[in-house]
């Protein structure tokens, strides 16, 4: 009778734990959603931010909730894109690879350092330091856009930075830490850009004297292509309006009617891919 009873209580007692454990693990289970790992097997697995998330985990759990669009992965490039939406079921609209220009075609006068600056080769703290060189806004060529790039695409060529294109992949490490905001990621809409080689928004004769390419606010530009737009005495370009297919005349006659040649192609040809 005693063995009888301790079975039927040990019996008792597992079914009940049974019992316990299915219910709490249907009550706490983690559902994993399947498209988030489809997307992740998709994405290339880079984790550099460039998406504008932490890493590519959470890039594809924000896609697969539609909380944002599939063609956010600057190293995947529209190949990438395209298979996550169709992954996805989503309309695959034509994306274009992202990838860094430098708003800066600094030349000796001002990239010459004043010899007296002893401070840590670095832009960030150079940045903080008056009189380092002429232009307060041109290129302190200390490299920290080429220490922050994880895939080499910047290079230091006489103290200022040059970007090989085919390396870039536009995942903007480098403008993060650029103290002067002179790299920006844009879309490549062809096999160069142009670009406003200038971020010096003083007025003409201010920016004469330190630079011999720098934007003097002429306003020339903006009357030969509507994308060029006046940011008080800077032009700039509005990339979302630029078509290579249909701007090329406008954008020739844009480089030859600026007097400090400022205006250049980047990518390849481009200054920027020598």
């Amino acid at each position: 009778m005693t063995l009888l009873l301790s079975g039927g209580l040990m019996l008792g007692l597992g079914s009940g734990v049974a019992l316990l454990l299915g219910w709490a693990d249907r009550a706490f289970r983690v559902r994993v959603d399947m498209r988030i790992r489809k997307v992740l097997e998709l994405l290339p697995g880079a984790n550099c931010g460039g998406c504008g998330y932490t890493g590519c985990g959470e890039y594809a759990e924000a896609v697969a909730k539609g909380e944002s669009p599939a063609d956010q992965c600057p190293v995947g490039g529209p190949r990438t894109a395209d298979a996550v939406a169709r992954c996805l079921g989503l309309a695959s609209e034509a994306a274009f690879p992202r990838k860094a220009i430098l708003h800066c075609n600094t030349r000796n006068e001002t990239r010459q350092r004043q010899a007296s600056y002893a401070g840590a080769p670095h832009c960030l703290t150079a940045h903080l330091v008056a009189g380092v060189q002429d232009c307060v806004y041109g290129c302190l060529g200390f490299g920290d856009c080429a220490k922050a790039c994880p895939f080499d695409a910047l290079i230091l060529e006489n103290g200022v930075a040059h970007i090989n294109y085919a390396h870039c992949t536009g995942c903007g490490a480098c403008a993060e830490v650029c103290p002067r905001s002179l790299l920006e990621i844009i879309p490549f809409k062809g096999d160069s850009m142009p670009v406003v080689s200038c971020a010096n928004p003083d007025k003409g004769p201010d920016v004469r004297g330190v630079c011999s390419h720098g934007c003097i606010g002429c306003r020339a530009c903006p009357r030969k292509l509507d994308c060029f737009k006046m940011n008080d005495s800077l032009a700039r370009i509005d990339y979302s309006l630029f078509n290579p297919a249909t701007d090329e005349q406008g954008l020739a006659a844009a480089e030859l009617c600026c007097p400090m040649n400022g205006i250049r192609r980047a990518g390849k040809p481009g200054r920027n891919d020598e």
